[in-house]
């Protein structure tokens, strides 16, 4: 039998048939370490070929095969360094949640995981969440950043999920797609997801005022079936985002505005840091490439984690030179 992987919980995998059935399911012993160098070898959203097997009156299925992936969203494993975690498989649109504050997403993040859904290519919506309860400076950021990533050809949504503001742009971006709300935790994916679909009430937890940081609400990454023809994996947050696999000559590429300008600069290998005539170097010069962009760059070059040292105010020009 086929099916689509609609939770993992780590051993035991609830999958849909083609046929509308529900099964809970695991793996093949073998199957576990064949070649598969990652936490989770089993994503959401995954297609898979499965046995069933009946003890009892109980009947459950054995997953054989991982059938071909279109794509997936991948990061480091927050503990195991030198293994990957496989967020979901197999997507047709993510939408990034981004709040100025409580909690506050910075661009680091944000451009890190852009890289990635681009090398997977996988269309990306940010989505500026809360947007009701933003003071004028909040506003303006909300602004400024729009500006920086409309301007390289992403699609960005003010969005309040407590008032209702934008859902419904957003559920006809998700009509007949399998999409993934995801971000930080306490930055309301699992409000927003109510507000598109209230009759699933994903549970939801408050900011903890001693870290302005959201508490972890879901703990496995789920996918739904929603009453408008969409399907939406709802994930746990993210607190830091690791690159996986990304060649430093190529790196440029997933950026859209490096990879414009490439081309006018005079080396063809051109990583765009101390090289003579470098176009990217001389567009930061003229605005043309912003600077939160660029130091994101360095960073993810230099194999760098995400660190209290690159949490700069974005207004802050001191940190340019």
């Amino acid at each position: 039998m086929t099916g689509i992987v609609y939770k993992s919980t780590g051993s035991w995998y609830q999958v849909k048939s083609d046929e509308g059935v529900f099964y809970q399911c695991r793996i093949k012993g073998k199957f576990r370490i064949k070649g598969i160098k990652s936490t989770n070898p089993i994503a959401v959203g995954d297609k898979v070929i499965f046995d069933l097997e009946k003890k009892g009156d109980e009947e459950t299925g054995v997953i054989k095969k991982i059938l071909d992936r279109d794509n997936f969203i991948v990061r480091k494993s927050v503990n195991l360094s030198k293994q990957t975690h496989i967020i979901a498989a197999n997507l047709d649109l993510v939408f990034l949640l981004i709040t100025i504050d409580n909690p506050p997403t910075f661009t680091t993040f944000i451009d890190r995981f852009l890289v990635s859904t681009r090398a997977y290519r996988i269309d990306t919506v940010l989505v500026f969440n809360k947007i009701d309860s933003y003071e004028i400076e909040q506003r303006a950021e909300v602004l400024y950043l729009k500006d920086i990533y409309e301007a390289i050809g992403y699609t960005c949504i003010e969005v309040s999920a407590t008032q209702n503001k934008n859902v419904d742009k957003i559920k006809e971006m998700m009509v007949g797609k399998s999409s993934m709300f995801v971000g930080h935790s306490g930055v309301g994916k699992s409000t927003l997801v109510n507000a598109v679909e209230p009759t699933l009430d994903l549970k939801t937890k408050e900011i903890s005022d001693q870290h302005k940081q959201g508490q972890h609400t879901t703990t496995f990454a789920e996918m739904f079936d929603l009453s408008f023809d969409a399907r939406i994996i709802d994930t746990p947050g993210i607190k830091g985002f690791g690159i996986v696999d990304i060649d430093k000559y190529e790196l440029g590429d997933y950026f859209p505005e490096f990879f414009e300008m490439k081309q006018h600069c005079k080396f063809n290998n051109c990583l765009h840091l101390k090289e003579p005539k470098c176009a990217v170097k001389e567009g930061l010069e003229t605005e043309e490439i912003s600077w939160s962009r660029y130091k994101s760059y360095l960073q993810i070059l230099e194999g760098e984690e995400e660190s209290e040292h690159y949490r700069t105010d974005i207004w802050n020009e001191d940190d340019n030179e």
